[in-house]
């Protein structure tokens, strides 16, 4: 979770996570959302796992202020109201998913007078919505967390293996509950963790080698898929996100409390079966 407060918010480039992203809009100047082919958001809105792939959305803006949270892909079903499959990698508008109550918790953040006290009221209505709705499958559940164990080297076969389902099975489950495929998913996954060493400041060649791409044009090729860009400059990336390499270099205005929104959602000592 992450509160920005950021005056001029010049065309940021949006790259694709593996979490559910929401972003409360509760400033003067609503975030504009430019995506491919013209389309346009604006204010408070919710974008699935993976979105922005191919480097073509940029978020802009002027006085804008909001607050961002990262929705583990296990508990977005329950907090949004709505399975992560149903924004297909796309965003939609909150109003759109939660009614009025968008409109209440916007003039609540907008009256709150810290920070703090903003983290507060969202980790509330989070765990309220949360704990209002059932789970994922157990099965899902210990694949997703296998996956984010492996850093995205999990085996899809392997998976399923694990959890005495069919390989279409865990598929099918899977994408309904969490909104992309298991292939996907580890793609994803993968890409996250070598993106945030590059931006760390590890060489290409190491982090292709240690990553389990198969050598460093696999990485670039990777790279420019989800993000447009090639290593080099995605390295240098300003993410709008919660990561600690993330913001600001100036020009802006960060303030983090905690890191991706995942209540309740550890794995059991073994899969279910």
């Amino acid at each position: 979770m992450a509160g920005f407060r950021i005056p001029d918010l010049n065309e940021l480039r949006i790259v694709p996570h593996p979490a559910v992203t929401v972003l409360m809009d509760f400033g003067t100047g609503p975030p504009v959302l430019d995506g491919a082919a013209g389309r346009q958001q604006r204010g408070s809105m919710v974008a699935g796992p993976g979105f922005g792939s191919g480097g073509a959305v940029r978020v802009r803006g002027e006085n804008v202020e909001c607050l961002q949270v990262r929705l583990s892909p296990l508990v977005a079903r329950a907090v949004l109201g709505a399975s992560p499959a149903e924004l297909d990698g796309a965003v939609v508008s909150l109003d759109d998913l939660w009614g009025r109550e968008a409109s209440r918790i916007r003039e609540r953040l907008g009256d709150a007078s810290s920070w703090q006290e903003r983290f507060a009221l969202t980790d509330a209505l989070l765990a309220r919505r949360y704990s209002a709705a059932p789970p994922v499958d157990p099965e899902v559940a210990w694949a997703w967390h296998r996956i984010i164990g492996s850093r995205g080297l999990a085996r899809v076969d392997a998976l399923a293996s694990e959890v005495e389902w069919s390989r279409k099975r865990l598929w099918s489950r899977f994408r309904s509950q969490l909104g992309l495929p298991p292939k996907r998913a580890v793609t994803l996954v993968r890409f996250d963790h070598a993106a945030h060493r590059l931006v760390a400041g590890e060489a290409a060649a190491r982090v292709a080698a240690d990553a389990g791409y198969a050598d460093q044009s696999h990485l670039h090729r990777d790279i420019r898929t989800f993000t447009g860009a090639t290593p080099a400059t995605v390295a240098d990336e300003l993410f709008l996100a919660v990561d600690d390499l993330a913001w600001p270099r100036g020009g802006g205005r960060v303030t983090r409390n905690c890191a991706t929104f995942s209540r309740s959602a550890r794995p059991p000592a073994r899969a279910s079966r």
